[in-house]
């Protein structure tokens, strides 16, 4: 059965523990990185048990489950349902977008999201993270049924994104990597062989102060994780306790305009004035993010069998 690892702050200092019903039982040793844990703590915390939850889950402060020392790589535009949306179309798309994050964008899943001064069409994104298990420093080809092996669990993440920098800069980094752009957690769900083959079933929701946004199984992915991980391990090194966000659905603030209009922006007009045109609309555009939002951010499967718990993240101006 899958078990929720968390990462938390206690009389300040950072330890691990495993969740069972609402309280935690502490691992008894510490790691200092996601790294050290997946390498010499997962033993420990398969082992856990109820008994041994000694702590009580809202008494502690938690952690990003995936510690800043670790990778943070990302996929793009791999929901066709979110391809389309930004003005794309899926079947012209035969290829699999990969990027990076700054490690130091993670951040806990409670925390406030801070928009910088400049960023004015702030954006969400709910994705399955996936933390690596084995290094990947050589090409292998990873199989739906190995996935096991190479993955040491999932989690949620939120690919905050301010498109007023990524989109007219061309710079997915830097409009992506923020510090606070990207909560993780709040759990590390560690899965048997068997519960790897549910991810595609896990269910992606984001709500923003209450109303929906996004809803989506992650089976809807293009390209599914043991072929993005054969992909990655022909050209990237990845380590125990990386991470890798798996992309997003439909349903952001970030929309295409229509056929036409995308035709006149292309051809017709310079780039300094498409990207004028693009803000100056957006900033009419109410499901961008302002202070004062709250987002609500959750992945299991329908059952409630496999639960990565749910964030919730208040928007603050910097």
């Amino acid at each position: 059965m899958a078990i929720q690892v968390v990462h938390y702050l206690q009389d300040g200092t950072a330890a691990w523990g495993v969740v069972h019903g609402g309280r935690i039982a502490p691992l008894p040793r510490t790691y200092a990185s996601t790294a050290d844990f997946v390498r010499e703590g997962m033993e420990a915390a398969w082992a856990s048990t109820a008994d041994q939850a000694t702590l009580a889950l809202n008494a502690v402060t938690l952690l990003s489950p995936v510690t800043s020392d670790r990778q943070f790589i990302c996929q793009g535009i791999n929901y066709a349902s979110h391809v389309r949306e930004s003005g794309m179309d899926p079947a012209r798309i035969p290829f699999n977008t990969l990027f990076t994050k700054a490690p130091s964008s993670l951040a806990p899943a409670h925390t406030d999201i801070v928009r910088p001064s400049h960023v004015r069409l702030l954006d969400y994104e709910v994705e399955l993270g996936l933390v690596m298990r084995r290094p990947l420093t050589g090409p292998v080809t990873v199989t739906p049924d190995s996935l096991h092996e190479w993955l040491a669990g999932v989690t949620i993440v939120n690919d905050i994104s301010a498109r007023d920098v990524q989109l007219p800069q061309v710079q997915f980094y830097k409009g992506k990597s923020y510090r606070s752009f990207g909560p993780t957690g709040p759990f590390l769900l560690l899965l048997t062989p068997a519960e790897w083959r549910r991810w595609p079933d896990l269910h992606m929701r984001l709500h923003v102060n209450g109303q929906p946004r996004q809803d989506a199984y992650c089976g809807d992915m293009i390209y599914q994780p043991h072929q993005t991980l054969t992909e990655l391990s022909a050209l990237h090194d990845a380590h125990p306790g990386d991470l890798i966000a798996t992309g997003t659905p439909a349903g952001c603030a970030a929309r295409a305009p229509g056929k036409l209009v995308m035709w006149i922006m292309r051809h017709l007009l310079s780039d300094a004035t498409k990207w004028r045109l693009f803000i100056n609309k957006g900033l009419g555009n109410p499901a961008y993010l302002q202070p004062g939002d709250t987002i609500s951010t959750s992945i299991r499967t329908d059952d409630g069998a496999l639960d990565l718990g749910e964030q919730c993240n208040r928007v603050v101006a910097a």
